[in-house]
């Protein structure tokens, strides 16, 4: 036992170290403390910083010589085009939300030096290959195009020919349009065979009435004279191409006129369907038709014979059209030779207008080529959890916002309502991409194939274009080792500004890509957030139930679940929208929006905006009651040096996604589309939305909120 001495030196002991333990601990609490207040400082100071800098640049956009309530589009987006970045951009749309391409690239550009990242994936082999081509693609001349490099003529001979190069070395007995044209799709050229592939198992081909022309599409009427845009342009591509082989004056002009006299023959044909591959199947079904007795080649050219013997006469062929087609080849042998050679140079020219777009366009080439390689690289890096959360929290706060507009909305009958809150029940979500290892693997590893061709840039591009094209049709030529369910390549790309609406799968997409400014940025106030992202997402979400996908029930069966009355009283608010869309005029080419082709899209951008205004203010009623229970204050929802209120910054958000800038005949292609062109899609879509008037303060009567005649479905 211990004396009592020994048990106060024991004490005495216990209570010095128990001070001397605790002080240290508190003092490390301290630092601790202190340390993670200034990083938590430094991390409000650079959000701050950001947000100022992100508002800078929404501010630079807009035309504040312009009132919201009378030109909303302008006001928001009139000085867009003055400011945004000078790119390279193949696609023909330019607009704010599209120009996320250029983050993504510049982001492709990092991986492509990420070799520690390909070889913990073990992809560093087919990284090694994305780099070689990217490298040769930069030290290449792609401007002026080489359209007489002896790569492209030496393929061009191999598959058919070039009369105006060959000249009487040219063969016509020999030559064969339909076998020129099967070849052409391997590389990725749309002939006059215009191959698109099923997004369903087992994703065989499908073919579509091809589309004449090069940078304009050529319609009977637009060609009917020579000093026409669609005329001019056409002509000026075929001439580059022409003088490169350094041929006459008179020839060229005698090559030109031999194409233009077959388009307009071959127009004739396709103007007796009406352009549309159903009323083909629809004839040829009545008059029992035989199979067009070239397809076989096709199958054996394009698809090793893959699928020749899984389709009766009227699958999704139009055998009568190429009947008809082949009689116009025939009478034109050499023009439509001299068409399909230039349509392979066409495929093959980086069309750049000046040298300084180079690297732009050899970033975008790799970027696009090798895909499925990037995508994997850059969701390991990029996509984070807490991504993935908050765009899932929107996204089903969207959902609860449609979901409240079905059981509300009066004009529905209890039967229709019942199955329409049915199918919104089983959306299924997919944020980020769908994952399919095995397939992704597979599209992988074909990179290890591409023959890249140290002396000669146009030799490896063809090979790419080859390998390209095998990657779009990889899931139809393994179908045999791939499962029923497997989903369509686009499904598994998350590098892509895209968010998309399935109704055969009844699913909501928001690939990863998207999730860039403008659409999305974590730091963001929610008002921002949900005028973009929630915006895109809510219009995905009416997709369901616009014109098409009421024909879809909630297993993605085509099925009639509306009662006459609901389906009455649905088409007449549907007509609504083409009525108020049609009276819409272009000015730059003196035309009208077609109200009835961009319907369903209209639509959906009018109950997108609705339901994510009504998700906006439910969330912000919900964080307003947990503050107050919590006593916490709310962070703004305003953005440093905008002047605008939160709901006005929702507005300006949505209206930004749209900011575009278009060359005249960029509106001619988009007339012809189901999208709306940008800058009536904000004006309709405001001028149909009584909050947005009463936000903007917009007096009865003003162009943003004519009250008379204003279009709401949900």
């Amino acid at each position: 036992m211990f004396s009592n001495l020994s048990r106060l030196r024991v004490t005495i002991f216990c209570v010095i170290l128990y001070i001397l333990v605790g002080t240290y601990f508190f003092e490390c609490k301290a630092r601790s403390v202190g340390d993670s207040s200034n990083s938590e400082n430094l991390i409000k100071d650079d959000t701050e910083e950001y947000l100022k800098s992100y508002g800078e640049k929404m501010k630079s956009y807009m035309n504040l010589s312009v009132a919201p309530c009378d030109d909303f589009y302008e006001y928001a987006c009139g000085n867009w085009k003055n400011v945004r970045p000078d790119r390279f951009q193949s696609n023909y749309k330019k607009n704010n939300l599209l120009d996320i391409d250029f983050t993504l690239r510049d982001e492709v550009e990092k991986l492509l030096t990420n070799t520690k990242l390909a070889q913990a994936l073990n992809d560093s082999t087919e990284l090694q290959v994305a780099q070689k081509f990217y490298n040769a693609c930069l030290s290449a001349v792609v401007f002026p195009f080489p359209a007489a490099d002896p790569a492209y003529l030496e393929l061009i001979r191999s598959i058919g020919g070039f009369p105006a190069v060959d000249g009487a070395a040219w063969n016509a007995s020999s030559f064969s349009w339909f076998n020129m044209s099967a070849h052409l799709t391997n590389l990725g050229v749309n002939g006059l065979i215009n191959e698109d592939i099923s997004p369903k198992y087992p994703f065989r081909p499908l073919l579509e009435m091809p589309v004449l022309g090069f940078d304009h599409i050529v319609q009977t009427d637009s060609i009917a004279k020579n000093t026409s845009r669609t005329y001019k342009m056409n002509e000026k591509r075929m001439q580059s191409y022409l003088q490169a082989y350094n041929l006459t004056t008179n020839m060229i002009s005698e090559v030109i006129a031999g194409v233009f006299d077959f388009w307009r023959e071959a127009l004739e044909i396709s103007n007796t369907f009406n352009g549309c591959t159903y009323k083909c199947k629809v004839i040829s079904a009545k008059k029992v038709l035989p199979k067009y007795y070239q397809w076989k080649s096709y199958y054996e050219i394009a698809w090793n014979g893959l699928f020749f013997n899984r389709w009766d006469n009227t699958a999704d062929y139009c055998d009568h059209y190429y009947e008809q087609l082949e009689k116009v080849c025939s009478k034109h042998p050499e023009a439509v030779a001299n068409y399909l050679s230039m349509l392979l140079l066409y495929r093959m020219d980086a069309k750049l207008k000046e040298e300084k777009y180079h690297k732009d366009y050899c970033l975008s080439t790799v970027q696009s080529g090798f895909a499925y390689l990037f995508d994997k690289l850059y969701m390991t890096e990029n996509f984070i959890d807490r991504t993935r959360t908050e765009v899932s929290d929107i996204l089903q706060k969207l959902r609860n916002s449609r979901r409240n507009a079905l059981e509300e909305v009066e004009w529905l009958d209890p039967w229709t309502r019942r199955e329409a809150l049915l199918k919104e029940s089983t959306i299924k979500p997919v944020i980020g991409s769908y994952k399919n290892e095995e397939v992704t693997s597979g599209l992988i590893q074909e990179i290890n194939k591409l023959q890249l061709e140290d002396r000669s840039f146009p030799q490896s591009m063809i090979q790419f274009q080859k390998l390209v094209t095998r990657l779009r049709r990889f899931n139809g030529l393994h179908h045999k080792e791939l499962p029923k369910d497997t989903k369509p390549l686009k499904y598994l790309l998350g590098i892509q500004v895209k968010a998309f609406y399935s109704h055969r799968l009844n699913a909501i997409h928001v690939m990863a890509g998207t999730l860039h400014p403008p659409v999305y940025h974590p730091e963001w106030p929610s008002s921002l957030k949900f005028g973009t992202l929630g915006f895109l997402v809510g219009h995905e979400l009416t997709h369901p139930f616009d014109t098409k996908g009421c024909q879809f029930d909630f297993e993605g069966h085509m099925r009639n679940w509306w009662s006459m009355r609901s389906r009455a009283a649905y088409q007449e608010r549907a007509m609504c929208f083409v009525d108020h869309f049609n009276s819409y005029h272009i000015p730059e080419i003196d035309r009208n929006i077609n109200g009835k082709s961009t319907q369903d899209e209209n639509i959906a951008d009018n109950g997108g905006l609705q339901g994510a205004l009504d998700a906006y203010r439910n969330h912000m009623k919900q964080l307003k009651n947990r503050s107050e229970g919590e006593n916490v204050t709310l962070e703004s929802e305003q953005i440093p040096g905008l002047d605008l209120s939160p709901e006005q910054l929702f507005f300006l958000g949505f209206a930004q996604l749209w900011c575009s800038d278009y060359e005249k005949k960029q509106y001619w292609i988009m007339l012809n589309q189901k999208y709306t062109i940008e800058k009536y899609r904000v004006l309709g879509a405001v001028s149909n939305n009584p909050d947005f008037a009463q936000v903007y303060n917009c007096p009865a009567g003003s162009p943003m909120n004519p009250q008379a005649d204003t279009c709401r479905i949900w």
